[in-house]
């Protein structure tokens, strides 16, 4: 229940602020706030939709603690990489990767998390950022828009001098009344005019008192290929263990 409770008490500071004075950090932290919980454990399929055609299905179990700070990944299907897992730390600045046949753990370099997860289009730092958007960027208020008949808040958020990413900016649509993003235009690294990716949330629904997207779309611009996000199945009332979040834990 303290999710819940947790949950209610942000919305509410929130709903106290009249809407047209919240800043743009206020919105994309409160947005943090909905769509990192403390701790989650999922499960999920990733579909691989390629330009020539070709589809490819992961299906994956996952696990994140402090606000994603921390995030598990362990692979289920297809075959070939059952077994597999990813642990990614401090925001996903560090990758460790294990390897069930050879029963080894490689820790990747320190530009991994700027990789696609198995050849998609979700980059591991789509996935493990957790609270760098609070952290590792600057946040500017854009005048308001409707997306897909909500009415929700529009931020830029421009990287700060010596801070890593994959992005120049981003561009976020928030629903207004669920703090939840609608939508994420990610731009080029070295060109902030030009758009790379485009993220589309989804089948937002109630999960435990908590706004939850059940699909989601991230399409690349450049070659018109996408890969799609689905939850399965999500708790967030659970106690993971911090030692699951180790090397140890990858293997176990």
């Amino acid at each position: 229940m303290r999710y819940i409770f947790k949950l209610m008490f942000v919305l509410c500071l929130v709903k106290g602020t009249v809407a047209a004075e919240l800043t743009g950090m206020e919105i994309i932290r409160t947005a943090n706030d909905v769509f990192n919980q403390d701790q989650a454990q999922g499960m999920f399929e990733l579909t691989i939709n390629t330009t020539t055609g070709q589809q490819r299905t992961f299906v994956y179990e996952s696990f994140s603690k402090n606000r994603g700070e921390k995030s598990l990944i362990r692979y289920l299907e297809p075959a070939r990489v059952k077994g597999q897992a990813t642990l990614m730390l401090n925001n996903a600045d560090d990758i460790w990767v294990y390897f069930p046949r050879t029963q080894r753990v490689r820790k990747l370099a320190t530009h991994a998390k700027k990789q696609k997860m198995e050849g998609s289009n979700f980059a591991y730092e789509d996935l493990g950022s957790g609270e760098s958007f609070l952290t590792d960027f600057i946040h500017q208020r854009l005048p308001d828009a409707e997306y897909d008949g909500v009415d929700c808040y529009r931020v830029e958020l421009t990287v700060k001098p010596g801070k890593t990413s994959s992005y120049s900016r981003m561009i976020m649509l928030i629903g207004k009344k669920d703090f939840m993003m609608r939508t994420v235009d990610y731009y080029d690294e070295k060109d902030p005019k030009t758009v790379v990716k485009r993220l589309t949330i989804q089948e937002i629904k109630d999960i435990q008192g908590v706004p939850t997207p059940m699909r989601m779309i991230m399409k690349s611009l450049d070659d018109n290929s996408e890969s799609v996000m689905a939850i399965v199945e999500i708790n967030y009332r659970i106690n993971l263990p911090d030692e699951m979040f180790t090397e140890r834990g990858l293997r176990e």
